[in-house]
Formats: structure tokens, sequence, C-alpha cells
């Protein structure tokens, strides 16, 4: 017995022996924070942290400031600037090992890295010494650091140094998060507009009528539900769908919004911004203020950084403040390609062209290398769907669902981040500049995924354009399915001129919002097309509000942003009430489930039940009546969710007109499909938390905020992540929050008036887990509690003085 006690003792100390050389490890690799080290800048450079790591850095030139930023970024951030430039170059095996193989292959047919390249070239001397500066800041701070980042040690490999064209694949990151569905969108509507007949494809791919909410007041006219029968194949239950997620919230993207200077007390233009994106440790942004001199003035900039690239992404100079909201336009078309015979060509206006083959290798860590051929045509890489069949009967569905498994159709995907206007450095332009116009005069030829740009100005004045360059295309085609463009010119002709860029200046109701719908209309709308606007209803919430009073400070914008109010669902709310008849709850003991629907559900706050049981019926019901819509389009290898539009204003008809024809199987009227969805909609979320009491909204929407390796480090990798904390808000409102997407910061400035500016965001400002500054944004972040825009007093200071 005494040897087992024995070799307990031992495997004991071995693992406080273990754990003491991992935290000594991890703690001298620590970045430096309060220090004096020789660096190859013209003159000694502070970098001050408030109590929260906030960065503010003082140097005698841009350049320099730039070193210095790179240098931040490397020591704190180095691993998530790894991922991002690896996931736009395809180059995740090189670290990963074989499991990240297939999404290096999906990934190098947009030749990232080559493009990168090519947009280094591009820059002028001033902005390539910049960039030049700004990697050899990257540099020099990961190599002052004692040991690389821990999540190198767990992957057992070296990181590699930074190039300056890596800032642009940090670019092309985002263009793949925020413009990534490349055809699919446009697969999706072929599928189901090949399979209905006009008038019900218009009808259930159409914009919403009751919640649009355009800064120009332009409207969209309902499309009526059609007279004709409702078609078969979307009544049909013989195939189920796997993927039922219908096309309903278009989240990622943001809020933004700005009030006039007459609306304001202090006569200042204020700015809100708050980014929606995928959360995850540490967080996409990082805070930072550079201040510097040019031509004997001072210069300041406060905002946010992308780690990666040396520009304040958005933010204010004193003069102006901007932020950004995701376009949603259309800014990729799928072309049909004809090949020949041997598939070695295509056809295109000018006859048959060869296509251009380009052979790459994949790099794969502790696994053998990977060739890989790329084929392109002059429009853009080829890819590949499920060739198109018609289901008009049971003995046609059959067959054309084995077709479809064996014959693909050849697509070239044409997109604006393929194309040398894509990404550049102008955006840090911005840094000098002191109106809205001239904001809107620069915005066409800023190189980032066509963005809605807000802007406020120090005398009050507010506009909106779009930032990205816009493709000039044929008003003649259809936008939203796969053209064939070999038997006329492209239909991109170029870009438009920046003179007929859209733009909104200093509107009449001195107010703006953006919120990822649809912005404007007429003609500027024939510009930007539909790329999958959200339904509308979280930018008519802000609108709303911002024509509710006539007078406006920070605090009253920082509110707008955390508004859980469910005023979508409130119809909802009403409809699920009506059929909560007397007698089918006594019949199936809902009066519990009846007083949480009436009485909890007007917010998506943590302690209310009543908000979960409408969403999850709304939810249900709407899957339930277009499964055969869903299973459709996945047995031709598309997916609902891919849809452009929502099915929200074509279920709501529906559910007013009540025709028995458009009735999904085995359902013999409305009612009876509305009260089944009613108890499949508790029954589901009984089963999965145990009772309606625990179906609170706080319980359903808990937070998963992640470091991307947690999952590797036995026992211990939880503490990398952020607590499972129970989050207000939801999709369609003003406070968008899932488990792992949402507001990834909540900025509200008027430049000239700083210090009343507000500035939060999730997880920290470090990506080291021993750093005080790892998690120290969080628990305000969390309860909605305003932290100030501008750095508060200086806690650290790291010089770095000239060898």
């Amino acid at each position: 017995m005494k040897w087992f006690k024995w070799i307990l003792s031992l495997i004991f100390i071995l693992c406080i022996l273990i754990a003491a050389a991992t935290y000594s490890a991890l703690y001298v690799s620590l970045p430096a924070y309060d220090d004096e080290l020789i660096a190859d800048v013209s003159a000694t450079v502070r970098l001050d942290r408030d109590n929260l790591g906030y960065l503010s850095i003082h140097a005698a030139n841009r350049q320099d400031a730039a070193y210095a930023l790179g240098f931040s970024h490397g020591q704190e951030r180095f691993f998530q600037m790894d991922l991002m430039r690896r996931n736009a170059a395809g180059e995740l095996a090189a670290l990963f090992g074989s499991r990240a193989i297939n999404a290096d292959k999906n990934l190098r047919k947009h030749r990232f890295r080559y493009r990168a390249e090519q947009a280094l070239q591009q820059l002028d001397n001033q902005q390539a010494a910049l960039i030049q500066r700004y990697t050899a800041g990257v540099n020099a701070g990961l190599q002052q650091l004692t040991l690389a980042p821990f999540e190198y040690w767990l992957l057992g490999q070296k990181p590699a140094a930074w190039q300056a064209s890596d800032s642009f694949l940090v670019m092309y990151s985002m263009y793949l998060d925020l413009q990534g569905k490349l055809g699919r969108d446009e697969y999706a509507m072929a599928v189901l507009k090949n399979n209905l007949s006009p008038d019900w494809y218009q009808f259930l791919q159409q914009p919403s009528q009751h919640w649009q909410a355009a800064i120009d007041a332009s409207i969209t006219s309902a499309v009526h539900m059609p007279t004709t029968p409702y078609p078969d194949v979307l009544k049909q239950t013989l195939n189920s769908c796997n993927q039922c997620d219908i096309k309903d919230a278009t989240d990622i993207g943001s809020n933004n919004f700005a009030v006039a200077g007459s609306l304001t007390s202090h006569g200042k233009a204020i700015l809100a911004n708050d980014m929606h994106l995928g959360q995850r440790v540490p967080n996409t942004w990082f805070k930072a203020q550079l201040n510097w001199r040019q031509n004997n003035q001072l210069m300041q900039v406060t905002g946010l950084t992308l780690p990666g690239a040396p520009a304040i992404v958005v933010g204010s100079n004193n003069k102006i403040a901007w932020g950004f909201t995701n376009s949603t336009g259309d800014w990729h078309d799928l072309i049909k390609l004809t090949l020949s015979d041997d598939g070695k060509r295509y056809l295109s206006q000018n006859g048959w062209q060869p296509i251009k083959y380009y052979y790459e290798t994949i790099q794969v860590a502790k696994g053998q290398d990977q060739a890989l051929e790329l084929a392109e045509t002059h429009w853009g890489p080829i890819v590949y769907f499920p060739a198109l069949n018609n289901h008009t009967s049971k003995n046609s569905q059959n067959s054309s669902n084995n077709n479809s498994n064996n014959q693909q159709q050849a697509y070239a995907i044409r997109w604006v981040g393929h194309d040398s206007k894509a990404v550049n450095i102008n955006l840090i332009a911005l840094e000098g500049l002191t109106s809205v116009q001239q904001v809107v005069k620069l915005a066409p030829t800023i190189g980032i995924p066509a963005q809605n740009l807000v802007v406020a100005d120090a005398t009050g004045q507010i506009a909106w354009t779009i930032a990205g360059a816009i493709p000039k295309r044929s008003p003649n085609f259809d936008w939203d399915t796969p053209q064939d463009w070999s038997q006329q010119p492209d239909y991109w002709q170029g870009y438009i001129d920046n003179a007929n860029q859209p733009a909104i200046v200093n509107p009449s109701i001195k107010r703006l919002w953006t919120a990822n719908a649809r912005t404007v209309g007429n003609d500027h709308y024939s510009k930007l097309g539909n790329g999958g606007y959200d339904l509308g209803a979280r930018g008519q919430q802000i609108r709303n509000q911002l024509l509710a009073q006539d007078n406006f400070s920070e605090a009253d914008l920082h509110a707008i942003q955390l508004d859980n109010k469910a005023i979508m669902l409130a119809r909802w709310q009403q409809l699920l009430l009506h059929y909560l008849t007397p007698e089918f709850i006594a019949q199936h003991q809902l009066q519990q489930y009846k007083e949480q629907v009436k009485n909890n559900a007007e917010r998506a706050s943590v302690d209310a039940i009543g908000y979960t049981l409408v969403k999850q019926f709304r939810q249900h019901l709407i899957e339930t009546q277009f499964a055969p819509l869903s299973a459709l389009l996945e047995q031709q290898g598309a997916i609902s969710k891919d849809l452009k539009y929502s099915l929200e204003p074509a279920i709501w008809q529906m559910l007013q007109q009540q025709r028995p024809d458009t009735l999904v199987a085995p359902y013999n009227d409305w009612p009876h499909l509305i009260q089944s969805a009613i108890l499949s909609s508790k029954q589901q979320l009984e089963q999965q938390y145990g009772s309606l009491e625990k179906s609170r909204w706080g319980h359903v929407n808990k937070a998963k905020i992640q470091h991307p390796l947690a999952s590797a480090v036995p026992y211990f990798g939880q503490w990398l992540n952020m607590p499972n904390t129970e989050l207000n808000g939801d999709s369609h409102m003003p406070r968008v929050q899932g488990r792992t997407f949402g507001q990834s910061q909540r900025l509200v400035v008027a430049p000239g008036q700083e210090h009343l500016g507000i500035l939060t965001m999730p997880t920290g400002q470090s990506g080291h887990p021993l750093s005080p500054f790892y998690r120290a944004d969080h628990t305000y972040w969390l309860n909605g509690v305003t932290l100030p825009f501008l750095p508060k007093e200086k806690k650290h200071q790291l010089l770095l003085t000239p060898n």
C-alpha cells in the first residue's frame, strides 16, 4: 500500500512541476509592457497602456507610429494574425496538418497569396514605406518575445516571419468573412427558379414591404400571393431535409447610425457603430490611439485596429468619425460555362478560349505535401455545382436526384475580391481628412470589402456612401441567378466612376442608419444589387428610435445599441396567443405556456421564457411549412439559408390568407399547422432543456466565445475561453447577439468631443492568457457598461529607442 501512495505522490509532484514549468514558460513569453528597448525607429517612441491595456502610441512621425503598432500587434496578437493570413492564402495545413487540407484546397482557388503580392506592388512609395515599417515592427515585436506565442508550442510549430504582403491577406480574409457565399446564393436561387413558375418564385423571394427602412425613404411594393395553385413540389413530404434552417436574419455586418450636430447639445455630429462578427478569443479588434507630428502639426487618431493591418479601421481623428457596416450588395456573379469535349477550353464572347492552369503545393505539417491544379477563365476561377434539374413529379424527382449526384456544371466566379481594386491601404488617408465631403470623395478608392460608410464631422455634418469599388454592370440581366456570358459582351464593364458612387450627404431628416438591409433604392440600388439583405426589422427599429427624439447624447445612441426589444416577434406573439384557445389550452395543459408567452416575450433578455417560446414557435412553423422547399434545394446541392431573401414576407401573407392549397402535407388546415407548431416547438424545448422554466433565453443563449485551440488542451483548455455567460440580445433587434456571434465592439463618438465617447469590446486587448489584458474588457461588454472612447490614465510605459 505504501508503494501505491508513493506513486500517487510522485505523480502529484510531477504534475505540479509540469504546471510550474508551463506557467514559467508562459510568464517569460509575456509581451513587454514596462521596459526600454532598442528598436529600428528614427526617434524614441512611447507605448503607453492604461489599466485595460488600451494602447497609446506617441511617435515623431507616422512611419514610427506604424512600426510601434506593428510591434504591439506582433507581441499581443501574432497567432491571430497568422490564422487570418493563412486562411486567405490557403496555408492552414502547414500549421494544422492534414485535417486542414480540404479547407486549403477550397481556398487556394482564389490565389490570394499571388494577388496580395500584386497589391503590394501597386502601392505608391509613401504607402509602401508605411507598410514596410509596420511589417518590421511586427517581426521585431515577435522576436523580442522570450518564447514564441504558446499556440505554437501546442502545435509543435515555429511562427513564420510576417511579410508586407500578409497585411493584404488579412484584408482578403475579411472578404471571405463578409462576401463568402461566392456563388452558393446564386446557385440556390437558380435551383428555386428552375423548379417553380415565375409568379411563385417571385412571391417566395421578395423583399419585406413591412420592415423596410431605407435612408432615402424609397419603398418596394409587396409581391402578392399568386392566384395560381401552389406548386406541388412545395407540398410534398416524400423527401425530408437534413438542413432545414431557413434564410432569416443577415446579422453579419453591423449597425451604424449618426445624428447631425443640430440634434446634439455640443453641436458636433455623433456616430455610433457596432460591427457584428464571429466572436472568439482574442477579439477581432485591438484598441489604439496613434499620435505623431506631420508638417509641424500634432496628428491624433483613435479607435480600433485590425491586427495585421497598419490602419485605424473605425474611429475618430478629432475632425471626422467614421464607421462601417457590411453593404450586403451584390459583389459577385456566377457565370455558366460551356466547356469543350476535352474540358480544356471554354466558350467566351470571343470564341473558344484555353483554360489557364496554375500549379501550387500545399505544405502539410507532419504529412506529405499535396500538389494542386487550379483552373481559371478570364472571368475568374472555375467551380462546380450539380447540374440543374426540374423536379415536377415523384418520378422526375428521383431521376433528377440521381442525375444531380453524377453530373456537374462548370461555372466561373466573377468577384470584386479577385480584382486589383479589391485591396489597398487608402483607408489610412481618413486620418488626415476634416469633412464628410472629403470622405465621400475618398470612399470609392478604398480597397476593402464594400461597406456602408457613415461619417460624422466636427461641424455637425453627416453622410453615407459606399466604401469600395462598385462594378459597372449591364442592367439587362438577372443578377440573382447564374448567366451565360459567352453570347454577348461581358456583363461587367469595369467599375463605376467615382463621381457616380452612391452617396447621401446631410439628409433633411438629420439622421442616418444602416443595418445590412436595403439602404437605398432606385438608381442607387441599381448599382448595388442584392447580396442577401437582412429582413430590415433591425434597421427599422434603429430608425424609429432615431426619429422618436430631437436631442441626442452619446448615452442615447449607446442605449440604442443595447436595445433588445423583440419588435419583429410581436406579431408572431399575437398570432400564437390567438390560437391558444381555451379548448386547446385545456386539452394540452398550456396554461403556464400561455402566461409566459403573454407576459414575458417583449425582450430577448436572459430571464425571458416567453421570448424563447415565441421564437421557437415561429422558427418551427416556418421550417415545417417550407421543409419541401429546403428538401428541394438540398437534393440539388443547395441549402435554404443561401437564398437571397428571407421567407418571412411570404409566410406572413400565407398565414393571413390561409389558402388550403398552400398547406404543406399532412396538415388539413392552417389552424392545424399552427397548433401543431405550438405543441412541437414546446416539446422540443422541454426535451432539450428539461422544462419550460429552464428554457429562459439566457439558458438558450449562453456565450461560447472560445480560443481556437482550447479543445486541444486537456483539462485546462477551458481556462483559455471566456465564461459561458448568459447573453441578452438576438437577431432582428439592435443588440445582435448569439452564442458565437454578435457585437464585436460598441463605439459612440462625436469628433471633437472624444472625451464623451464610448468604446467597449468583448474579451480583451491581449492574446496571452497570463496578460492582465486577456479578458480585461469582457465584463464591461457583457453588462453593457460604458468605457471611455479615449485611453485612460497611463499605467504602463514601453519605450522604443533608436539604435
